[in-house]
């Protein structure tokens, strides 16, 4: 974080904006891609006609954006299942980790305490 500047909570209206912007230049930029790839294919067929060329155009566009439509949404569910997976794991070895960490202490304090009772032994 920079000197003067207090960043806003995650999942702020901050964030929430900037994933909505993003998300929409995202989608553009695909239709764009589209589009274009449309276009180079009605151009390699020069028979059609105009009304023609544009409901090819229009049909490859509609096709390639469910398609890439279908691709994110694959890729967000299996996204959520690693993040899932992830969080499970880390939990797991956090849960060993702090176990290991009271066996220690248990162990030096036992280790402490017999010390203690050796020591106190020959001044009786």
């Amino acid at each position: 974080m920079r000197r003067g500047r207090r960043e806003a909570p995650a999942g702020g209206p901050r964030d929430v904006l900037a994933d909505q912007v993003e998300g929409f230049l995202l989608a553009r930029t695909h239709h764009d891609q589209a589009r274009r790839e449309a276009e180079d294919l009605c151009a390699r067929m020069p028979w059609l006609t105009t009304a023609q060329a544009e409901e090819v155009a229009g049909h490859y566009v509609r096709k390639r954006l469910d398609v890439t439509r279908e691709l994110l949404l694959g890729t967000v569910q299996r996204a959520d299942q690693l993040r899932h997976e992830y969080e499970s794991r880390y939990a797991a070895l956090r849960h060993a980790l702090l176990r290991r960490h009271a066996a220690g202490a248990c162990a030096v304090l036992a280790c402490a305490a017999g010390v203690g009772a050796l020591a106190s032994l020959p001044t009786r």
